[in-house]
């Protein structure tokens, strides 16, 4: 099986889906990646999933449900507590998992229903993190190739360790070098990037 940088490494029993190409699996994730490959040991039908935003803690929510049938509460934090407390029953009662993306999880994330705050207190939590080296690399990467474009290996170390380290500057900084080459009809090398990330105040002029 192909393991790459624009790849899910992927369980053999976990079939692959369309979306899984966008979740690119590194030691920042790893744990909540394995979390869902091993839901039969879940202690409950449920899980709590919390990791920065633009992570791509709702896409692998959301292939995981779509491979067993169960159900996403994005933003599960800001959700109605009465719906959520019955969806948690009913998972338990159809065996069909639930999972609930929250930016914050207990004990944290404190609901006012009762019911529904004991139900948490026994559901596991699994998180993603910070991005990592080779993730941020990688997701630079990938950025690039959904508009079309490859980076040069010394243009993408240089984005890499230049470049604040999390997921939403990853896509903003490409979004700024694309915009920025095309209107300057200049080609993706590293000068053209390092004019692009100055421009657009996202490294020093000293970088």
């Amino acid at each position: 099986m192909k393991h790459g940088p624009d790849q899910i490494a992927l369980p053999l029993d976990w079939p692959q889906s369309d979306g899984d190409v966008r979740f690119i699996v590194t030691e920042a994730n790893r744990d909540a990646f394995e979390h869902f490959s091993k839901f039969s040991l879940w202690p409950v039908k449920a899980t709590i999933l919390s990791g920065p935003r633009r992570s791509g803690r709702t896409l692998l929510a959301r292939s995981f449900v779509e491979r067993v049938g169960g159900r996403l509460f994005d933003e599960a934090d800001q959700r109605d507590e009465e719906q959520l407390f019955h969806a948690w029953n009913q998972a338990q009662d159809t065996g069909r998992p639930l999972v609930m993306v929250a930016d914050t999880v207990p004990p944290d994330w404190v609901p006012r229903l009762p019911d529904l705050k004991t139900r948490l207190a026994v559901t596991p939590v699994t998180r993603i993190g910070h991005p990592d080296d080779q993730l941020f690399a990688a997701l630079i990467q990938l950025h690039f190739a959904d508009r079309g474009l490859h980076i040069p290996p010394e243009a993408l170390r240089f984005m890499s360790e230049r470049l604040h380290r999390d997921y939403w500057t990853a896509e903003r900084a490409v979004e700024a070098v694309d915009r920025h080459a095309m209107a300057e009809r200049a080609r993706l090398s590293l000068p053209t990037i390092r004019r692009a990330l100055i421009e657009s105040r996202m490294i020093g002029e000293a970088a």
